[in-house]
């Protein structure tokens, strides 16, 4: 069976949900590695890795979901809570834009009391700095659709007519309903998250896909996961890439031990080799530090993410790396590759713009 799965994958044959499994389970990590890792050349055989400059800005903390994976949010009347002032966030862009950056990564809370007008503003108000809004995952605009009464490819077209240009792949965690009953009750379901990015791809947004997995799921269920992208890619070719994280458990509601760097090496290879039609597989620094980050290169990474001018989420559950531009240069060029700017939708920057 695996010597035909690697016939298969050595043949640009599609893998199957079961084929999947198997590597996932079975199949050994330096296989796995190897692979991937020709999968990854035969995508991208210009032996560039990109990253892009961009800032994280959480726009509120206060949020109604309560996912017990959560180590960030604050109910709301919290003291802690708060959201942000223009001045605030015009502070957080100006910063950005001295440091390279030409976009940012917006999401927050999901808000009780904000009203739908208030995102759309606060879109053209980001606009009016000339920077790229990469924003509100798919359960932010699931909770627009609700306090708004519009449907969500209203919520969407107004949100592109108010300044948004892609949406970022959060809130997936994991896409099985039996998962995000459990540890996300009150967030979008899987089949609210696919219609989002659905409708979305549509309008001609180009998204990303994320999967939070080392929690409560199965690996059969990290499968399904994927299949679930792989199904809706095929319909829309929307995705411009997925990026696999290992949920972090500190000062969260879930008691479980950190996946290993064995585990998420292991579930990112299997990703680059299930994902055929979703062409970049970002590696995740933020959780696994710089070395795991540069060894997955060699097993089907081919983008560095962001420089993270600013990362709230995984640091408040007690995990805190922190990488400048040069740093991931030099990481990459470490690996031997060259490392290139993008922009989300993976356009190369070149040095003079």
């Amino acid at each position: 069976m695996m010597d035909r799965i690697k016939d298969d994958i050595r043949a640009g044959r599609r893998i199957s949900e079961e084929d999947a499994l198997l590597l996932l389970e079975e199949g050994g990590l330096a296989l796995l590695g190897q692979l991937a890792n020709e999968v990854r050349k035969r995508l991208h055989p210009d032996n560039e890795i990109t990253y892009v400059i961009d800032r994280n800005i959480n726009y509120t903390n206060i949020c109604i979901s309560g996912c017990k994976f959560c180590a960030y949010y604050c109910a709301p009347g919290d003291p802690s809570g708060y959201v942000l002032s223009r001045d605030e966030l015009g502070r957080k862009l100006e910063e950005t834009l001295a440091l390279g950056g030409r976009q940012v990564l917006l999401q927050g809370g999901l808000h009780p009391d904000l009203p739908f007008e208030f995102y759309e503003e606060m879109l053209s108000f980001i606009k009016g700095y000339g920077i790229h809004c990469h924003a509100f995952s798919a359960p932010e605009v699931v909770h627009f659709s609700r306090i708004s009464g519009l449907d969500v490819e209203e919520v969407l077209e107004r949100l592109v007519m108010a300044g948004l240009d892609s949406i970022p792949g959060g809130g997936a965690e994991i896409l099985v309903d039996r998962v995000r009953e459990s540890v996300a009750p009150r967030k979008a379901t899987t089949d609210e998250w696919l219609e989002v990015m659905e409708k979305a791809h549509g309008l001609g947004l180009r998204t990303t896909a994320t999967m939070m997995f080392g929690h409560v799921e199965t690996p059969e269920e990290r499968i399904e996961h994927m299949s679930r992208l792989r199904e809706l890619q095929d319909r829309t070719g929307g995705f411009t890439a997925f990026i696999p994280w290992p949920f972090q458990p500190g000062n969260t509601a879930i008691e479980t031990e950190p996946a290993t760097g064995h585990d998420y090496l292991r579930t990112l290879a299997v990703s680059r080799l299930f994902l055929d039609n979703i062409p970049n597989i970002q590696a995740s620094w933020v959780t696994q530090g710089a070395k795991v980050a540069q060894i997955s290169l060699f097993f089907g990474a081919n983008d560095f993410g962001s420089t993270m001018i600013e990362e709230n989420v995984v640091a408040a559950a007690g995990v805190s790396h922190r990488l400048s531009e040069d740093e991931i240069r030099n990481i990459v060029r470490g690996a031997g590759f060259e490392p290139v700017r993008r922009r989300m939708d993976y356009t190369r920057i070149r040095e003079d713009e």
